[in-house]
């Protein structure tokens, strides 16, 4: 995947995304904050105490009063540790929150997605992006913002502190920040660019790892273990030498800053053991100020790691920026029509027990008649036409098929029909109305597509079936089992439907992931029900057993079939041919046989293939 900046710096405009997400809990991070600046003053109030204990012990000086300077020092130390307390589990709890919102935004709006989205980018990439980069941006806004808070707190107060002791010392000791400031600056934008070619090269390693593991019987039957093992060593010796080089730049970075951080120490005690000897300073100030200097050491070190995970941050917010840049093909602008028609037809239907005269059931009322009328449809991938300026009427209630050479446009056409993709050119009414003008809840809830692979959860037969239906009983079940002619194979199994059909359905064969998928279709009971070469898999017997019932269920119902095969659309109310996506050929199945064209050629073909497997 690519990104959509070239540019390797860090975009601070990627951080605006954060605001919205920050609005919400800027409550909690006002107390945050608060928790902050107590935790600080209460740290910072002990090295005074000590200061003014040290300070009288050449005056008057009592066993109480170092008692009550002890306690002091107690309590204070301890506030700053409640507060601390504090401060990390509200501002790092916030962190978690906002993680989860930004991850089930970025899961809604991978779903909005067309599908050409999912055919230009790995799968393993966009799955490092939703865990790997979204972490490093949870990272960034809690221990990120809380540190960064953290370190100019502190510096505040205790540079206000160190000035008030001893400007003098204070300004030597502050000698070396420019030397930091540039340091960190450097080491960041080099920390920076080296993330981003980690996480790339991560999605990279999950890419691998993801098509591998899907594939796995593929590369057994071609014996390519061996290769794709050599391939998955070197991305992932790429990957390691990436974490190496990253980790040699801390190795040097750290160390940096406490080298500089020391000089400054070395500054102070030469100087400041002049200003003792010479009484200009106390030498209970002169601890304290060594104290607080030595409080600085942290803030400053910490500042380098803050400096490192927010360009770490920044890196993965760019990559999950960039997903949530691509818009969708589909836009959905309508507004959900209300009406008692538009119930989903499982819902509202009480459980029942299992009956034989479940196919003797009436449909529920749709909120469609499911008349389509297409108008000078176009629709092109790149500059490849695949429906070219296509008119067709098809009545409600009826039957129709589309047959045609591979590429011919069949499947797109069904595509457009569903609002699967969007056309180049032209309209699609259904009922007269333009698709785009219904909700797509609406219009997904009255088509039912079945594509032509067959994608099943792993999950069990039954939440497969059900998959997309409410309140689906018994009755609902086993009818769309038998409807599809799957009941009987699901019967056969020992846990009926509640078997586990594995990865994509892999412990079912190609025939019954079919069925269910129909199954699963036709519980939905819809108006429209298009089947694209959804029969290709099973057996001339099994399609002649399953086109019967589905007769049945295709009465007052506008249907839409594609296949290779005369068998399964021959009984169609009418047949269009296709051919680089203009009719050719249309009619019923007799008109057809007759006109002695492409369709004609396919039946005898047909035909012939049966009579040799006859003999």
């Amino acid at each position: 995947m690519e990104q959509n900046n070239p540019d390797s710096n860090m975009d601070l405009s990627q951080f605006s995304r954060l605001i919205p997400y920050i609005r919400r809990y800027q409550t909690r991070l006002i107390v945050g904050f608060l928790c902050v600046i107590f935790s600080n003053l209460a740290a910072t109030a002990s090295p005074w105490f000590l200061k003014l204990a040290i300070d009288s012990l050449d005056k008057s000086i009592s066993s109480q009063k170092i008692l009550g300077y002890g306690i002091l020092i107690i309590v204070f130390t301890a506030l700053s540790g409640v507060f601390l307390f504090l401060m990390r589990r509200i501002m790092i709890g916030v962190s978690r929150y906002i993680e989860y919102d930004i991850r089930n935004d970025l899961f809604a709006h991978f779903l909005k997605l067309s599908c050409s989205f999912y055919q230009e980018n790995r799968t393993g990439d966009l799955l490092s992006r939703s865990t790997s980069d979204m972490n490093a941006v949870r990272t960034m806004i809690g221990p990120g913002i809380m540190y960064s808070t953290n370190t100019f707190v502190r510096l505040t107060i205790v540079l206000y502190l160190m000035l008030s002791i001893s400007p003098m010392l204070t300004l030597f000791s502050l000698i070396i920040i420019p030397l930091v400031s540039l340091a960190v600056k450097y080491f960041g934008s080099i920390i920076h660019n080296h993330f981003e070619k980690i996480q790339e090269t991560f999605s990279e390693l999950s890419s691998n790892i993801q098509e591998n593991l899907a594939g796995v019987r593929v590369l057994r039957a071609f014996n390519q273990e061996e290769a794709e093992i050599e391939k998955f060593r070197n991305i992932n010796q790429k990957y390691l030498q990436n974490n190496v080089k990253l980790i040699r730049i801390w190795a040097i970075f750290y160390p940096s800053l406490s080298a500089l951080l020391g000089m400054g120490t070395v500054c102070v005690l030469w100087l400041g053991g002049g200003e003792v000897i010479n009484g200009n300073i106390s030498l209970g100030e002169f601890v304290a100020f060594n104290i607080y200097l030595t409080m600085l050491t942290w803030p400053m070190i910490a500042l380098g790691w803050v400096i490192n995970i927010i360009q770490r941050g920044a890196a993965s917010l760019k990559r999950i920026g960039y997903i949530f840049q691509v818009t969708p093909d589909i836009f959905d602008d309508s507004v959900e029509i209300q009406s008692s028609h538009l119930e989903h037809p499982i819902q509202n239907q009480h459980h029942i027990s299992v009956s034989k005269d479940l196919e003797k059931k009436e449909p529920k009322t749709s909120y469609f008649k499911g008349e389509i009328e297409i108008k000078n449809l176009c629709f092109s991938y790149n500059s490849t036409i695949v429906i070219n300026n296509l008119n067709l009427t098809i009545p409600a209630g009826s039957t129709y098929a589309i047959v045609g050479e591979t590429g011919s446009g069949k499947s797109t056409l069904v595509k457009l029909l569903a609002r699967i993709i969007e056309p180049s050119q032209g309209q699609i009414l259904i009922d007269g109305k333009n698709l785009q003008d219904y909700p797509l809840k609406t219009l997904r809830s009255q088509i039912g597509y079945v594509p032509q692979e067959a994608f099943l959860f792993s999950d069990t037969i039954k939440n497969n079936i059900a998959f997309g239906a409410s309140q689906v009983g018994n009755d609902e079940l086993y009818l769309a089992a038998i409807q599809s002619n799957i009941l009987s194979d699901i019967q056969a199994f020992p846990q009926g439907f509640q078997t586990m059909v594995g990865e994509r359905g892999v412990t079912l064969s190609g025939g019954q992931q079919q069925r269910t998928a129909i199954a699963r279709t036709l519980i939905r009971n819809p108006q429209i029900l298009i089947l694209d070469d959804s029969l290709s898999s099973v057996d001339t017997l099994t399609e002649e057993q399953i086109l019967k019932r589905l007769k049945k269920v295709m009465v007052n119902r506008t249907s839409l079939l594609i296949s290779h095969r005369v068998s399964t659309v021959r009984f169609s109310d009418h047949i269009i041919v296709l051919k680089k996506g203009v009719i050719v050929e249309q009619g019923n199945h007799h008109q057809l046989i007759e006109h002695n064209g492409y369709y004609a050629d396919l039946h005898k073909k047909q035909l012939l293939k049966e009579k040799l497997e006859e003999e």
